[in-house]
């Protein structure tokens, strides 16, 4: 490797390519698509546009590129563990500098694994990459730091271990920001996803761990009986006996890791891709949903990690063990009969278990409406408070409760029936089934000992299935409830050029060429036959101040969600900037088009007053950002409430924090609008709770900030 890196780093015209090699040689089921590079001011430049291009360069191929940053002191611990990754680097090249891409694939405790621009691997010291990585950090620093060690006379045998122990005292706290890790993108096929979190090779060695665990288990105790029916009860055979039980020790480390790995990474796949689709749901697919249904179905997720996770490595083992009880059972003294015997408790208890699933379905549905209607209520106290009688408030629960009590007490007799008859009942059975051996007398002390064996393995075997099964019910059920939302991670939206990610201003104010234009557009909503927008016909030229202007119900709110790519028509033609939705994909078309939704489809987070200003921005912020969310928001006349607020910009605001009035509210989601910088501004009786200073206020820098407005208004 050269001082400078260039031998093993990736120019930039070719950082498409680097990732679509580092996907392809980390197996995240990347496509095989050319990727443009990205203009040169943006590599010179860095920062967030360059991110911007690299996570849609990244979604244009199947990938997922997520920008992080760490500070200088943690730089190393990060490259050991930050693989598959992108690494931003500069060189020397001749009397100037260049900027390259380092290709990280993987990393241990003292060096790292790069793909080269020749598609092959190398190595190199952990310590050598953070300089790579740092070189911008360390040049601040360096000269002073090596002037210093020459008026010092350290020697230079010593020089290098001081410089990097002075840098780490000098950099700790320095912000790096030029890493960006790479992974298979959420709504990519599940076997990618499972391949890549090496699901199969944790699952195959905690079944090997198990079986061998299990085995071991019962070649002791075999011995152990043998010893005493032989009467050879010799310090030979008890060492064997003892090196047996010791063995077991490392078989259930290594199945207790390995389903802990298992379980840890099954939980992370299942929350990404549920969260992920959560937030690709259409807002139809949800507006008939209350807040006690969105919560229900949230806390079943996590009913589904729990059980579904439990349940089945309970389950698997359960059958690992049935199979072996079925071999010791086949040896001992009921030979094929208690084989037999074993295959029909497993039928009923498939058979007990489905009844069981079918009770705890119905008290599930009963218990998640109770949830509903408690949280409905609590929701709407203040509404009921000032305009429901009293005596109304509690109308209708005790019926309710009466009813879930009713379904719970099935449940109760489903449950007992499940989980205590079906162990019990095998014990009783298989016992019985060795009485006749045991009365006619005709087999051996060795061949019941067996058998008795066996109904106990087969005992504890059970008990571990129908413990499993009742999870797995719980998982099913939950399941149901949540399905949507992993379906709705598979749907693949536009992703548009990654060239169209860093944008440029589709027009400006004294060039009057089209920004947007809408033809014939038709949309109707999922539950209606009747189109709610029919032909519906616009054009929006930059600089462009409009004022729409129709009845409630008119469609209006229906058409500025059209425009800003929230809803897709049904039919008609939509270009932005001569472009379509297609072409620019949702992320280029939504920096471009902004819009302020009604107030009560905008929310305040929980979170602090910049937070929800820079919402469209991105977070952390930098002081630029900061300065810029006090200048929109003063000028909005919202200085008396920043002044307010003890912490300024940083003060907690929401349901939990402090609480914004409707006009400040309404303010906040301009200034949230302005923030975003957007070609075309679209204001949906945004300016309802404002009194006639405050709107004039408002509007004027609404005007002055946005290049072309749009307004929604009632007549």
């Amino acid at each position: 490797m050269t001082a400078a890196g260039t031998d093993i780093s990736w120019p930039a015209s070719r950082l498409g390519e680097a990732m679509e090699a580092l996907g392809r040689d980390s197996g995240l089921g990347v496509k095989t698509v050319p990727v443009e590079w990205p203009p040169e001011k943006l590599v010179t430049e860095g920062g967030e546009q360059l991110g911007r291009w690299i996570e849609a360069a990244a979604r244009w191929l199947d990938l997922e590129a997520e920008a992080v940053e760490v500070t200088y002191a943690d730089v190393p611990e990060f490259l050991r563990h930050a693989g598959p990754a992108i690494l931003r680097i500069v060189v020397a090249k001749e009397a100037a500098y260049e900027i390259r891409f380092l290709v990280l694939v993987a990393g241990d405790r003292k060096t790292a694994s790069l793909l080269t621009s020749s598609l092959t691997r190398v190595r190199l010291a952990i310590d050598g990459l953070r300089a790579l990585l740092c070189r911008e950090e360390e040049s601040s620093w360096a000269g002073l730091v090596d002037e210093m060690f020459t008026e010092a006379d350290i020697p230079r045998r010593r020089r290098q271990r001081a410089r990097q122990a002075l840098l780490d005292e000098l950099l700790a706290t320095t912000r790096v920001s030029r890493c960006w890790l790479i992974r298979s993108a959420p709504e990519t096929g599940l076997m990618v996803q499972i391949r890549q979190a090496r699901f199969l090779g944790l699952l195959l060695r905690l079944v090997t761990a198990h079986a061998c665990e299990y085995g071991l288990w019962i070649l002791s105790w075999w011995l152990l009986g043998w010893m005493t029916l032989q009467g050879r009860v010799d310090q030979g055979w008890l060492l064997g006996w003892l090196l047996l039980l010791l063995t077991l020790i490392p078989c259930r480390l290594l199945a207790t890791s390995a389903g802990g790995r298992l379980a840890i990474q099954a939980g992370a796949l299942l929350k990404r891709r549920l969260l992920f689709g959560a937030l690709r749901l259409e807002a139809d697919e949800i507006r008939h949903l209350g807040v006690g249904h969105l919560l229900g179905r949230t806390l079943e997720s996590g009913a589904v990690e729990s059980a579904a996770l439990t349940g089945g490595l309970l389950s698997l083992t359960a059958v690992i063990e049935l199979i072996l009880a079925g071999s010791v059972l086949g040896a001992g003294a009921g030979s094929w009969s208690h084989v037999t015997l074993l295959l029909v408790t497993a039928f009923a208890t498939s058979w007990l278990g489905l009844r069981y699933y079918r009770q705890q379905r119905r008290w599930t549905g009963e218990r998640l409406e109770l949830t509903h209607d408690l949280v409905e209520q609590m929701v709407g106290h203040r509404t009921r408070l000032a305009q429901e009688a009293r005596a109304h408030w509690n109308k209708g629960e005790d019926q309710a409760l009466e009813r879930y009590l009713n379904i719970s007490r099935n449940l109760d007799g489903a449950g007992l029936v499940f989980q205590v008859l079906v162990p019990r009942g095998w014990l009783l059975a298989g016992l019985l089934g060795l009485a006749p051996a045991f009365l006619a007398g005709n087999r051996s002390t060795a061949a019941l000992a067996v058998g008795v064996g066996g109904v106990l393995l087969a005992f504890r075997a059970f008990q571990n299935l129908v413990a499993g099964l009742d999870r797995l019910t719980g998982a099913a059920i939950a399941w149901e409830r949540i399905h949507l939302f992993w379906e709705a991670a598979a749907r693949r939206q536009p992703i548009g050029q990654p060239r169209l990610t860093v944008r440029p201003t589709l027009g400006q104010a004294h060039d009057r060429s089209a920004l947007l234009d809408a033809r014939d557009l038709v949309y109707r909503y999922r539950d209606r036959s009747e189109a709610v927008l029919q032909g519906a016909a616009l054009r929006v030229c930059a600089g462009d101040r409009l004022l729409l202007e129709g009845p409630s119900g008119g469609g209006k709110s229906t058409l500025a969600a059209l425009l800003a790519g929230c809803r897709r028509p049904d039919a008609g033609l939509l270009l932005l900037g001569g472009l379509d939705y297609s072409t620019l994909g949702a992320e280029g078309w939504r920096q471009r088009v902004v819009l302020v939704p009604q107030f009560h489809e905008n929310h305040v987070f929980m979170g602090t007053f910049a937070f929800n200003a820079l919402l469209g921005r991105g977070w952390p912020p930098r002081e630029a950002d900061l300065e810029e969310v006090e200048r929109i928001c003063r000028a909005l006349e919202l200085g008396p409430l920043l002044d307010r607020m003890p912490a300024g910009l940083q003060q907690q605001v929401g349901e939990t924090g402090w609480q914004l009035s409707h006009g400040e509210k309404s303010r906040l989601y301009i200034a949230r609008a302005l923030l975003q910088r957007a070609d075309l501004l679209i204001l949906d009786e945004s300016f309802a709770a404002l009194d006639p200073h405050t709107l004039q206020k408002t509007l004027a820098l609404v005007l002055e900030w946005a290049p072309t407005v749009l307004v929604i208004a009632h007549p």
